[in-house]
């Protein structure tokens, strides 16, 4: 796959998440090590030795990539674990909800652009739809985006030589739609998603109703915080329907900004992610090291 092509970067977002995304790059094996054994609070020599770097190279380096240290960010993830205290904020939390607001990250200004679609529509995988895709750097490494007319439909990872790979896993979740490479499309999301002056992004939902309810349902989920896949199932209105609802989930085509990322074990293990233990580890550390700032 060619390499995608810079188009005018005035603000110099694009030049700044390139930077963040190498830096991803090298952090993303030190990252998967951590969400392994964040609860044994590993010292910064062992985390710098599994990264294969000095402990002076690994704080500098982990510290350009998150603002900071690598013992804040162990902190804040262990202050995400799922607890009871998401239950006990619930109203708080719906009438926050119901105000239009979600807390200080990202997902304050994010708006459903489009409902579910019919079981038939569902079915037909996005016949009738022309999508627009392109490759933008992100703080988590490459990002795939997938634009509708409505808005963002998709976005996913990819890792150095894995652009195809992640392509093939989108078009599978929309394979008769009309897909067009746009990476000026992808370059202006990622600056609405990732830049400084943060912008509304409406997102497009393409599945069928359940689904779509178990994605909204994804956004009651705080920034810093988490919930079990139960929770989720109780409030997309399926109490004790799990597995049906990790299904939902793992089928999510609007990763981060649908935080599938923040639904762990009820013991608290982060549980596998789509695009990978590390990148999961590294949005739920940053979003509770901004929460706590």
């Amino acid at each position: 796959m060619d390499l995608m092509t810079q188009t005018p970067d005035p603000s110099g977002v694009i030049v700044r998440l390139e930077d963040r995304a190498r830096d991803y790059v090298r952090m993303e094996k030190s990252l998967a090590w951590l969400a392994e054994r964040w609860r044994e609070r590993p010292s910064l020599e062992e985390a710098a030795e599994a990264a294969g770097l000095s402990p002076f190279h690994y704080q500098r380096l982990f510290t350009r990539w998150a603002g900071v240290s690598p013992k804040t960010f162990l902190a804040a993830i262990a202050h995400a674990e799922a607890r009871v205290l998401l239950e006990e904020g619930a109203p708080v939390l719906d009438a926050a909800l119901d105000a239009g607001l979600s807390g200080p990250s990202r997902l304050h200004d994010l708006f459903i652009a489009q409902e579910a679609v019919t079981p038939g529509e569902a079915r037909r995988r996005g016949e009738g739809l022309t999508l627009k895709w392109g490759l933008a750097p992100t703080p988590f490494g490459r990002g795939l985006f997938v634009v509708a007319p409505r808005g963002l439909a998709g976005l996913g990872f990819a890792g150095p030589g894995e652009e195809d790979s992640a392509f093939a896993d989108m078009h599978a979740r929309f394979p008769a739609a009309a897909w067009l490479r746009d990476d000026t499309a992808a370059q202006a999301m990622a600056t609405k998603a990732f830049g400084d002056a943060r912008e509304p992004i409406p997102l497009v939902l393409i599945g069928s109703p359940f689904h779509v309810q178990v994605w909204k349902a994804l956004l009651r989920i705080p920034p810093g915080q988490t919930a079990s896949y139960g929770q989720v199932a109780d409030w997309a209105g399926k109490p004790g329907a799990n597995r049906a609802a990790g299904a939902a989930i793992g089928a999510n085509p609007v990763s981060l900004l649908i935080p599938c990322h923040r639904v762990i074990a009820r013991d608290g293990r982060l549980t596998g992610y789509h695009w990978g233990l590390g990148r999961k580890a590294a949005m739920l550390g940053l979003e509770a090291v901004a929460r706590a700032s």
